[in-house]
């Protein structure tokens, strides 16, 4: 098989699954699977939770920035970003430029039950109740979703698979 000489990148709202899928399409086509926020918590040696509660959103997006520009220069693999990452022209641009993106998009629905029984900490949910939860997501979902629908692949399912993401990137190389 030939894979495309750039990176697979796989966006989408928190807690759609891009991680676990990005895991499971690195080991089928062997490639390395990067998780964004992970590898921003090894370049600082700071939790990504801290950074944002210490130094503020604006300071962590920078640096979120320069990471995804380091790892969009590696000719493979599978890179999982946060699901405010793609939120800006320059982020996306260079997304569009340098990978084959994928949004995984999940049903609102599915997005709340998910993120209301995560324990993956979540930055921009501290402090965000049950009843609020819903109202909350639905708002910044619309707000990132003209970024996310530029992705060269959209998959919409709530119980996306590996081997559906594998069939609908194959095509594409």
């Amino acid at each position: 098989m030939t894979y495309p000489d750039k990176p697979i990148v796989l966006m989408g709202f928190m807690g759609s699954g891009k991680s676990t899928l990005g895991k499971a399409l690195a080991r089928k086509f062997k490639l390395r699977f990067t998780d964004l926020d992970r590898y921003i918590e090894r370049e600082t040696g700071w939790p990504v939770q801290k950074i944002f509660s210490d130094q503020g959103e604006g300071a962590f997006r920078e640096l979120e920035k320069k990471c995804l520009a380091v790892l969009l220069e590696e000719r493979r693999g599978v890179i999982a970003i946060g699901g405010g990452a793609p939120c800006n022209e320059e982020n996306i641009r260079m997304i569009k430029e340098k990978s084959l993106s994928v949004y995984v998009k999940i049903t609102l629905g599915e997005l709340v039950r998910r993120l209301s029984v995560s324990p993956v900490p979540r930055p921009l949910l501290p402090g965000t109740d049950q009843d609020g939860l819903e109202p909350f997501i639905a708002s910044l979902l619309k707000t990132r979703e003209k970024y996310y629908s530029q992705a060269d692949i959209i998959l919409e399912s709530d119980c996306l698979t590996a081997e559906a993401l594998e069939r609908a990137i194959l095509p594409s190389f």
